[in-house]
Formats: structure tokens, C-alpha cells, sequence
């Protein structure tokens, strides 16, 4: 990464060495915050559609097809195979509120840095891994694959997104990119697949919960959510200007009430929204850019770090 403010496809690309031991399955380290998460209740019991054959004894009866038995008028039963892989969809956020980091990167460069993480730590244990990238905007959706060569498309294409984001361009953040972007994966998504979403979460609302509500049902999803040390507190700072791409409007941050009343209204957000997720079975992995993201993806998720090669 060009000092924590742009990514670089080199870097992103070196990252497949820091996925080791990453995962993002049920089955985690009880000291992963994924630790106890259960399975979607899917169609299927989980498992694959495999064939449809005559009933043989020693068969278990609650995969008997009636439809068919009535029909054919001899006992059909409904074969599951054992899944093989599940897709796994990185939704992966660099609108214009990403472009922010008062520490050691932007929250844009965390955002890429997690996504390569997470897609080579997918590819590593055999699945399928695509991506819908977005901006303020466009989308850009690669279905999964287990190729390497379009993973490397994806990232390439997420560097360039990347790159434009520049500040003062006089254009506020799409507060409601999030949601439309959620909306466009909905459609293309199947069954028993994992949905990883890596932004700050601005324009969190009730069209976001709505679709979010909808995926759940037929798949599972992480939240991966991305701060910035000041977003957090702003004590530290001196005199701050704020903008919303039109208006400016400067900030006294050493005053104590503007603090408190600063940091209250975060921990209020980010309490809200955890506890939104968490009441839909959606895990959530807090991300800052105050410090490496290998370093605290392996922390969240219990992965040893004496594992990586």
C-alpha cells in the first residue's frame, strides 16, 4: 500500500501469505468471534440434491418423496450428496466515506487489505470466492471461482476503484450505496453460501436490514465492520473541519463536551448496529486502521500467527 493511502495489487497479492490459518466456517477456535456460530437453516438439510431412486430397506424414511410415491405408486426417496464447497461473496465497500485514516491507513486500504485476506484464505481450504466491489458510483460483481487468475481480476479491478478516491471532489458519499449494493447481490445469490460485507457501514438503515434479512434466510453473513480511531474519539485532535463535499464547518475537538457528546454518538451507532446483526445471527468483526489487518484478522478469528508461512 502507498502509505496506508492507496492499495497496491503487489501488496494485496502478498497477503495470500498472511491468510494461513484463516477461516470464516461455523467450526472456529473458541476464541474467534465466530466461535458458536450455527449453520442457516437451509433447504435440503443442508446438503446437495443428488438423484431420485426406488426406496431400499435401511433408507431413512423422512427422505421419502410422497409426490412421487403417489404417483409412481411405489416408495421414492430423495438422495442428498454432502456439499462440496460453499460460494463465498466478499461485498467489498470503497465510497468516498472510506477514504479516511487518521492513523496507519484509510479505512478504503483496510477494506482491500481484509477482502485479499479473506479471498485467499477462502481459496486456500478449496472454495469458490467472488466479489462485488462499489463505489459511489458503480458496482463491479465477479461470480465466485476458485481460479487464482480471476481473484487477481477482481483485486485489480478493486485497486483501480481504489485509486480514484480522492477528497474535495465536491460530491458527498452515496449514503445509500450500501443498500443498492446489498440489493444487486441478493438476485445472483443460491444457497448455503457466505455473504462477508467490508465497509464502515455509512448509511446503515432499514433498506440495508431489509435485504440483509432477506440473504439470511438461505445463506450466512459476516459483518465486517471498519473504523478509524478518531471516528471513535476525537480528544486527540486540535481543530478539525468536517465536510460534507459542499459545506465545511470547523470543529473545536479539545472541547470536553463536544468530545462527549462526539464519542457518545458512535459507541450509540456502532452499539445499535452490532446489536442489530448480532439479533439476525450475523456475527461482526470489528476492523481499525490504527494498526495492521493480518495481524487483527487472525486475532478476531483465533487463527494461530505461528501458522503463517
Amino acid at each position: 500500500m502507498t502509505a496506508g493511502v492507496y492499495l497496491v495489487l503487489k501488496d494485496l497479492t502478498r497477503l495470500r501469505h498472511g491468510a494461513h490459518g484463516l477461516g470464516f466456517l461455523p467450526m472456529q477456535p473458541t476464541h474467534s468471534v465466530l466461535a458458536g456460530r450455527k449453520r442457516a437453516r437451509l433447504r435440503g438439510r443442508g446438503l446437495d440434491f443428488s438423484e431420485l431412486r426406488r426406496y431400499r430397506p435401511g433408507d431413512d424414511i423422512r427422505a421419502m418423496d410422497w409426490r412421487v410415491t403417489r404417483r409412481t405408486g411405489n416408495p421414492h426417496v430423495r438422495i442428498y450428496a454432502e456439499e462440496r464447497d460453499r460460494p463465498v461473496w466478499l461485498l467489498i465497500d470503497q465510497r468516498l466515506s472510506m477514504f479516511f485514516g487518521s492513523r496507519h491507513q484509510m479505512k478504503s486500504v483496510a477494506a482491500g487489505s481484509a477482502a485479499a485476506l479473506a479471498a485467499w484464505g477462502v481459496l486456500a481450504v478449496g472454495d469458490r470466492v467472488g466479489a462485488l466491489l462499489f463505489n459511489d458510483q458503480q458496482q463491479r460483481l465477479t461470480p465466485p471461482s476458485r481460479s487464482h487468475t480471476t481473484t487477481l481480476g477482481w483485486l485489480a479491478q478493486l485497486v483501480t476503484m481504489n485509486n480514484q478516491l480522492t477528497a474535495g471532489r465536491g460530491q458527498p458519499s452515496n449514503a445509500a450505496g450500501l443498500a443498492q449494493a446489498l440489493q444487486a447481490l441478493a438476485p445472483r445469490l443460491g444457497h448455503n453460501g457466505l455473504v462477508i460485507i467490508i465497509s464502515d457501514f455509512d448509511g446503515w438503515g432499514d433498506d440495508c436490514l431489509k435485504t440483509l434479512k432477506a440473504i439470511r434466510r438461505n445463506n450466512d453473513i459476516i459483518a465486517t465492520v471498519i473504523s478509524d480511531p478518531m471516528e471513535r474519539d476525537i480528544v486527540t485532535a486540535h481543530k478539525l473541519v468536517a465536510s460534507d463535499g459542499q459545506h465545511q464547518l470547523e470543529i473545536d475537538a479539545q472541547r470536553s463536551s463536544t468530545a462527549t457528546r462526539f464519542r457518545a454518538d458512535f459507541q450509540q451507532r456502532f452499539g445499535q448496529l452490532s446489536a442489530t446483526l448480532k439479533r439476525h445471527g450475523i456475527p461482526v468483526i470489528p476492523l481499525s486502521t490504527e494498526s495492521d489487518i493480518t495481524l487483527q484478522l487472525h486475532r478476531q478469528l483465533g487463527a494461530s500467527l505461528t501458522d503463517r508461512r
